[in-house]
């Protein structure tokens, strides 16, 4: 059965208003489109920029529990769409039994993936750079977020969508997932390589991810070892922001063509 709806799991620095053309693009094709905050994330942009509190607070297992209860209230297995840290939500929601079929836009990494290319590195360390910032939300500078989302964009589009979507991080988050392959036993972002069970996944990679390169999401993909699907496409010249770049339409119907041919 063709699914009819349609999750999208947005990443950190931004909150579900970051998926608002996509949202509109899918209803306009018929399907229920949920594009569910993190738990504390309801709020607007502008309320979470004034106090950051919740963002400090939030924990995976609180996102990843969330996530599988709005699915688990549907009525059939929907599609889920996640982008950078909601590209790995999805691929643990996958894991976990949930969806029909899933895409990872420019995910970040599950736990055993130790790729790290320089452009991530200088990327993430306005948050790293400080070992007190794992207890705090940090936000990016607008030329950090230049460089880390919007590197392909211009001047004046960087910054309307860093004034729209930016909000502050969870450092405690990113020093854990840093931290999660050297520390015994499985963490937050763990999931089952050789899951058979896995309903199929496709990584898209923009080419000029700075925060998540292409690099990443190779040797994400490559540590799949079942028989489920993946696979991973690329799209030369797109940033990590993807979802926002000029031409988002065409890759947002590639992806739900791909994800309409294999769900199960």
């Amino acid at each position: 059965m063709t699914p009819d709806t349609i999750v999208l799991v947005h990443g950190f620095w931004v909150t579900a208003r970051s998926w608002e053309h996509w949202k509109t693009h899918y209803e306009k094709q018929g399907y229920r489109v949920l594009a569910p905050n993190y738990p504390g994330f309801e709020v607007e942009v502008e309320s979470l920029n004034a106090d950051p509190s919740p963002i400090a607070n939030v924990t995976v297992p609180q996102i990843i529990s969330h996530f599988e209860a709005v699915i688990g209230e549907l009525s059939s297995p929907p599609i889920i769409i996640g982008h950078s840290a909601g590209g790995a939500f999805t691929q643990v929601l996958l894991d976990h039994g949930f969806g029909a079929v899933g895409v990872a836009i420019n995910s970040a990494p599950t736990e055993g993936v130790v790729v790290a290319p320089p452009s991530q590195l200088r990327s993430t360390f306005p948050i790293l750079r400080n070992p007190a910032n794992r207890h705090k939300a940090v936000g990016f500078t607008h030329e950090q977020w230049q460089y880390a989302f919007t590197n392909t964009f211009t001047e004046e589009e960087s910054r309307a969508l860093y004034e729209r979507y930016h909000i502050p991080g969870s450092a405690g988050i990113l020093w854990s997932s840093l931290l999660a392959n050297v520390q015994p036993g499985h963490q937050d972002v763990w999931v089952d390589y050789r899951n058979d069970n896995r309903a199929p996944l496709l990584f898209v990679s923009g080419g000029e991810d700075h925060l998540m390169p292409p690099s990443v999401q190779k040797s994400n993909a490559k540590h799949y070892k079942s028989d489920a699907v993946t696979e991973i496409r690329e799209y030369a010249g797109y940033a990590h922001l993807l979802p926002a770049q000029e031409g988002w339409e065409r890759i947002a119907d590639d992806v739900l063509a791909w994800a309409v041919a294999h769900a199960r």
